[in-house]
């Protein structure tokens, strides 16, 4: 297992997994109307390979975030990543939508970003190397990455953190969590309709399909 399959296991073992689902279904919802009309253009805007007529990101800025949130969260072979789950998406209609007042904070973050790759690196962070990304990001974590002023590196870091958890475990209407990947990745069933008494006293994580979301409902609701 490598260093990368290692972190990804740490990351999902956490609660942060559905800390972060439970964040962004709260947040997004106080947008309500809004967020439904963003998550509609999902599937003509999806993004999650690079950058296609993104919502608030322009095409270096979408690249910078699927590395940084790919890096974050890597992809193996039958284990999702971030590029996987569509989580570049997710925070792009986020940030055109509901999440529209951090705009200038990941504007600057990104900025900041570039320019301390550039003069440490010598390079973009979309052209380092795996090792050099890994040092980028501890770099960032630790708050020791110069030329931030706000946010500062930290801020920065946990913040893109914690959006990229909500790109994997939110509901997909909201962007991310593409054909349910992160929900498959912690076993979590979506809204079923109903429990079987074996599922009820199962331990193992949930498998059987089909794994529902909010768009089902809203498709029910208005159909």
């Amino acid at each position: 297992m490598t260093k990368h399959d290692k972190a990804r296991r740490a990351f999902l073992v956490g609660a942060g997994a559905i800390a972060g689902a439970g964040l962004a279904a709260e947040t997004l919802a106080q947008n309500t109307d809004q967020t439904k009309q963003i998550s509609a253009q999902t599937p003509a805007q999806s993004h999650a390979d690079g950058p296609q007529h993104c919502a608030f990101f322009n095409d270096a800025d979408a690249l910078t975030i699927a590395a940084l949130t790919e890096q974050l969260m890597p992809g193996a072979p039958g284990k999702p990543g971030a590029r996987d789950a569509a989580v570049l998406n997710y925070i792009d209609l986020a940030l055109a939508g509901a999440y529209a007042d951090l705009q200038d904070f990941y504007r600057r973050g990104l900025a900041a970003l570039d320019s301390y790759c550039r003069s440490a690196h010598n390079a973009s962070f979309v052209k380092l190397s795996d090792a050099g990304k890994d040092a980028v990001l501890m770099a960032l974590d630790e708050g020791k990455a110069t030329g931030f002023t706000w946010p500062s590196a930290q801020a920065f870091f946990n913040m893109l953190r914690t959006h990229t958890m909500e790109g994997l475990f939110a509901d997909p209407i909201y962007g991310g969590n593409k054909d349910f990947a992160g929900w498959r990745l912690v076993g979590f069933p979506g809204a079923q309709p109903l429990f079987t008494p074996g599922d009820m006293q199962s331990k193992q994580a949930f498998t059987r399909e089909p794994i529902v979301g909010l768009q089902a409902n809203t498709q029910v609701r208005g159909g």
